[in-house]
């Protein structure tokens, strides 16, 4: 996985570039117990930012390309070898390498996206089919000359951090979203009630503009008694809502009654 994902892997040199400084301590461990052989070029001690590990002679080469089932000869066509990962925990540990070395995935807070990057075509065709496998579902497609494969939902992105074991991440990612869902929620019900109240607003204005209506050329006595109590109940609450004013109602009325007797207000002209 981290060969297949890293920055080279070619007959000539294997060169591994991270900014991770657990996976560059981890690296060379890795070699040793994989193919019994040494970096020909380490970081430097206490070295930041980009990392870089380079395999470069000729034997350790062929001792890796040959450990990998390899043909040196076609080794510009690169593949996964699924013989070396017929168990569970083989292609766990071979999503695990790939993401390491070609992996990246964006802070929740900002948005969902884990990607998995690598310069051959083959290869993310082929790790494509094995995610499907494992019973992900990946999106993919080609960026600078690479093959990317990538997953853009909360759940996925997770999924796949705790198959990989990072399970510390994965819940990183549920935790951002359930905040971000609860901030939504929130959001959405604050633009709600102020919506709803300023809509009140509106109908309480037109109301009162109505009633100052009827005050200015008829009087307010030339309004049924039911729909005088509905106006003055109205500009004693020009604030309220329907439903306050139906509980501030005496004698006590329903919320359409109501409702009926102010829109009756609205378009009110004297019987001649």
């Amino acid at each position: 996985g981290v060969l297949l994902y890293c920055n080279t892997f070619t007959p000539s040199e294997v060169r591994i570039i991270t900014e991770n400084p657990e996976f560059a301590g981890r690296l060379p461990k890795l070699f040793q117990k994989a193919f019994s052989i040494k970096f020909d070029q380490l970081p430097e001690p206490e070295g930041r930012g980009k990392l870089i590990f380079r395999i470069t002679e000729r034997d350790k080469l062929a001792r890796v390309i040959n450990a990998l089932g390899y043909d040196p000869q076609q080794l510009m066509a690169l593949h996964v070898n699924f013989g070396l990962l017929e168990e569970d925990c083989c292609q766990t540990a071979f999503l695990r390498g790939a993401f390491l070395a070609g992996g990246s995935v964006t802070a929740p807070e900002k948005r969902y996206h884990l990607e998995l990057a690598t310069p051959h075509r083959s290869v993310s065709r082929e790790a494509f089919s094995l995610l499907l496998d494992m019973g992900f579902s990946p999106k993919e497609t080609q960026r600078s000359g690479n093959s990317l494969l990538y997953f853009k939902q909360a759940d996925f992105i997770a999924d796949f951090l705790t198959t990989i074991g990072a399970s510390g991440a994965a819940m990183a990612i549920m935790t951002a979203k359930v905040e971000k869902e609860m901030r939504n929620t929130i959001t959405r019900q604050i633009n709600c009630d102020n919506a709803n109240a300023d809509k009140t607003v509106a109908a309480s204005q037109a109301q009162l503009a109505a009633i100052r209506r009827i005050v200015r050329e008829y009087g307010l006595e030339s309004l049924p008694e039911p729909l005088r109590d509905a106006a003055l109940l109205r500009i004693a609450n020009p604030e309220a809502s329907l439903a306050d004013l139906v509980l501030l109602s005496d004698p006590p009325v329903t919320k359409s009654c109501l409702s009926h007797r102010l829109k009756k207000i609205m378009n009110f002209e004297p019987e001649e």
